[in-house]
């Protein structure tokens, strides 16, 4: 049999720390504990703005690409030279600015504007016109006067309208 050797103990035992060893530890703890608690976002940086202008930075900008057309088909004009000019006018004072001034007077859409009047008139009734007045009537409708060119006359031109 072999000699008998000393009882080993039940739990072993940690080993020895040195003397300075558990408060350098310690400490080491304690700084990854306040590192923690800091976060690792804590040392950013900030841009100083030196103007008083804070300008957004250029991103990309594409082009628009639809998948599909919004809309089928365009429109057609919305004011057509029919449309601009409704009606000769053909008052007492309307036929005196026929005979006296060579303008002719037309009731006309309340969103045509006086060149599209010069337009319409043209295209229409194949006269050439130097200026054109408007006014928006009390009854709401707007009302155009035509002074005609000196080589064409008014009167000519509303027979052949037919309004005379």
């Amino acid at each position: 049999m072999a000699p008998p050797t000393k009882p080993t103990p039940a739990k072993a035992k940690a080993a020895p720390v040195a003397k300075g060893g558990k408060a350098a530890a310690d400490a080491k703890a304690k700084t990854a504990k306040k590192a923690a608690l800091k976060g690792v976002h804590s040392k950013g940086h900030r841009k100083v703005h030196k103007t008083v202008s804070i300008h957004r930075p250029k991103t990309l900008i594409r082009r628009r690409n639809p998948k599909y057309q919004r809309k089928s088909i365009a429109h057609t004009p919305r004011l057509d030279e029919y449309r601009i000019i409704s009606s000769p006018l053909n008052t007492e004072s309307a036929m005196k600015k026929i005979e006296e001034h060579n303008t002719l007077v037309f009731l006309v859409d309340l969103k045509a504007n006086k060149r599209q009047i010069k337009e319409a008139v043209k295209k229409l009734y194949d006269v050439s016109a130097v200026k054109v007045n408007t006014l928006i009537r009390p009854d709401g409708k707007k009302k155009a006067y035509v002074r005609l060119t000196p080589d064409q006359d008014a009167l000519d031109v509303a027979n052949k309208i037919g309004f005379i």
